[in-house]
């Protein structure tokens, strides 16, 4: 059992340096090394952090002493990184979505069973109080339909990866992903999807703005997602799930369930964090406290690339890993 775990971060964006932030404070954590194509953010997070800077993963991983990567990279750019890691010997994490395609999503899930690599993928919704509760909650319900939303104002600004549909896969797979997998969390699997997606908004931009994705749940539930990424607000990660008479409105600060409350009971106490989660499991070889392996986060993939083939063609489409 290792006593400090020893991290490489490839990509330090805003995303990644939050991670790093939360692992520069877990006493058995240390960041080793860090890589960004962007060589001005790679330094500027080994400064603040005492590790080494690389532009390329392939010389990082050659030349630091790891036990695990964090991985936090654009959608597009998912594949040779994780494929590297894993033949190095290394634990994942991975930031959502794990990929633009499910090709590349199938070879890393591959690699990962075959080599039995721990591996945790950034849903970190799953790890509130608020989903453990909910979950264990709605598991001894019939549930008759799930709503979510992520609303919000991504969609506005210049013009960039996240906002070219080849790249980024549009707001249902790139952003509404956390969504779709609380969805899923809560209320199960996803069996197939209708989705229209238009762009009404945002005309400069080849990504739809506004969608609408009907879902049939594989208990029969029926469900809806609705996303806009033109809204100047934010209103977003928020599952209304009916069940019987009652109304469940998730969101990871609380739950509320009317009317009178069904007899649903909240947690208390501190929550802990994804990244303590994961470096702990990397620690002791442990993984049973991950909540989102790999191959789990692939399911909520899935959902979205499921959902954009729909709206391409315009037929429901079953959601297939």
């Amino acid at each position: 059992m290792a006593e400090q775990v020893r991290l490489g971060f490839i990509g330090c964006g805003g995303n990644a340096r939050g991670h790093m932030g939360r692992c520069a404070e877990d006493p058995q954590a240390e960041i080793v090394a860090v890589c960004d194509v962007v060589a001005e953010l790679a330094q500027q997070s080994a400064e603040a952090h005492g590790a080494q800077a690389f532009t390329s993963h392939k010389a990082m991983l050659d030349a630091c002493e790891l036990d695990a990567v964090y991985i936090s990279i654009p959608v597009f750019a998912h594949g040779e990184p994780e494929l590297d890691a894993i033949e190095a010997g290394l634990a994942l994490f991975v930031e959502k979505p794990v990929a633009i395609d499910m090709p590349t999503a199938q070879r890393i899930a591959a690699r990962i069973q075959e080599t039995n690599t721990l591996s945790c993928v950034g849903y970190q919704l799953r790890y509130t109080h608020a989903a453990g509760d909910a979950r264990a909650f709605l598991a001894e319900q019939t549930l008759g339909m799930a709503v979510g939303r992520y609303w919000c104002s991504t969609g506005r600004g210049e013009k960039n990866w996240l906002r070219t549909f080849a790249q980024s896969g549009g707001q249902v797979l790139e952003q509404a992903t956390h969504t779709i997998d609380m969805m899923r969390f809560l209320c199960g699997e996803i069996a197939e999807v209708h989705s229209i997606q238009a762009n009404r908004t945002l005309t400069g931009i080849d990504c739809p703005d506004h969608t609408a994705t009907g879902m049939v749940f594989a208990s029969g539930a029926v469900g809806c997602l609705t996303t806009c990424w033109a809204f100047e607000g934010w209103d977003g990660n928020i599952v209304d799930i009916f069940f019987d008479r009652y109304r469940m409105t998730w969101s990871a600060g609380g739950v509320a369930v009317t009317p009178d409350g069904a007899g649903y009971q909240a947690s208390d106490g501190p929550e802990a964090s994804i990244d303590r989660i994961f470096v702990e499991a990397v620690r002791t070889g442990d993984g049973s406290a991950i909540l989102s392996p790999y191959d789990d986060a692939v399911k909520s993939l899935a959902v979205s690339l499921a959902a954009n083939a729909s709206a391409a063609d315009g037929e429901p489409k079953p959601v297939a890993v």
